[in-house]
């Protein structure tokens, strides 16, 4: 598994912008791979930044690349 510093470099380096890590973690809990809530959450149904979805495919890309997804 793949660590958020490792997925932001790949995205970097394809596609030439830095991935926020809750971009990250959005695309990650939609897909089934967050194991639990944060304790410090303010809202355990909303995020405060999801992920645009003009960055989504990135994101997803560097995932199957890691084979997380």
């Amino acid at each position: 598994m793949a660590t958020y510093k490792q997925i932001q470099q790949l995205i970097k380096d394809q596609h030439g912008y830095l991935a926020q890590p809750c971009w990250i973690a959005d695309v990650m809990a939609e897909h089934g791979l967050t194991k639990r809530v944060a304790s410090n959450r303010i809202d355990p149904n909303k995020r405060e930044k999801p992920c645009p979805l003009e960055k989504r495919r990135a994101v997803e890309d560097a995932l199957r690349h890691f084979n997380m997804i």
